[in-house]
C-alpha cells in the first residue's frame, strides 16, 4: 500500500496509513462527537475503509448503536468512527492525521445541536442533522 495520507494517536502505539484521497471532510455538532472528543465540535476526514492499514496493537473499540469509535488504549487519543449504516467508510478525526491542514472541512453536520455559544463564521454549507448520504441516496 503506497500512503497518500498517514496519522496516529499522540503516544505512537497506534498508527495507520490510507493510500486513497478523502471523500468527505467536515465539521460535526452532535452532542455523541462532543462526548467522544471532549471538544465543542469535532472535525472528521471519510476515507474507504478498504483502503486503510493499521498498525500497532493498541487499538481500542467501543460501540454505542450502530457507530462504533476506535481510539489509542494506552494515551485514549481518539481516532475514527465506522457507522454500520454507511458501509466500506471510516472517518478519522483530523487530530489523528499527522498533517491535518491538508483537510479544510467542507461543510458543518449536525448544527441542529450546535452549541449555543459557538460561533464558526465561514460560509460552508450547514445541514441541520447528517450530511452523508445513506445508501439509499437519501440524508436525513
Amino acid at each position: 500500500m503506497t500512503a497518500a495520507h498517514a496519522g496516529g494517536c499522540r503516544c505512537g502505539a497506534v498508527r495507520f496509513e490510507v493510500s486513497a484521497e478523502p471523500h468527505h471532510v467536515s465539521y460535526c455538532h452532535c452532542g455523541d462527537c462532543r462526548r467522544a472528543s471532549g471538544a465543542p465540535v469535532s472535525a472528521f476526514v471519510g476515507f474507504p475503509v478498504d483502503q486503510v492499514a493499521f498498525t500497532g496493537k493498541a487499538l481500542k473499540m467501543y460501540e454505542n448503536g450502530p457507530v462504533t469509535r476506535s481510539f489509542c488504549g494506552i494515551c485514549g487519543s481518539p481516532i475514527a468512527y465506522v457507522d454500520e449504516r454507511l458501509e466500506d467508510v471510516i472517518y478519522f478525526t483530523l487530530g489523528a492525521m499527522d498533517v491535518p491542514a491538508d483537510f479544510p472541512p467542507t461543510l458543518h453536520a449536525y448544527v441542529s445541536e450546535q452549541l449555543p455559544f459557538l460561533h464558526m463564521p465561514d460560509d460552508l454549507p450547514r445541514y441541520s442533522k447528517t450530511s452523508v448520504k445513506r445508501p439509499d441516496g437519501t440524508v436525513p
